[in-house]
């Protein structure tokens, strides 16, 4: 029987694996940011879930807060279309 952490801990990698597949095949850049701030959203969990919940936040605060408001930011700014 497996144990109940290495149960959430395979979902959480699996999670993470198809966020991070759908942020390099999506066409679209603003849904590929929004992909990729969901990917880097599990990422904090699975750090705060290993015990290291300072860099689980530092993830979330930094990443999330800054680069991906920055990266949307700049899409919405440049007027971000499809990849062709």
């Amino acid at each position: 029987m497996i144990p109940p952490f290495t149960t959430i801990f395979i979902l959480f990698a699996i999670i993470m694996i198809v966020f991070a597949a759908m942020t390099v095949k999506e066409k679209n850049i603003t849904h590929s940011a929004i992909y990729l701030s969901i990917f880097l959203f599990v990422l904090a969990g699975v750090f705060v879930f290993l015990g290291a919940s300072f860099i689980g936040a530092v993830e979330v605060l930094v990443y999330i807060g800054a680069i991906i408001t920055l990266l949307v930011f700049t899409i919405m700014l440049t007027g971000g279309k499809e990849l062709e």
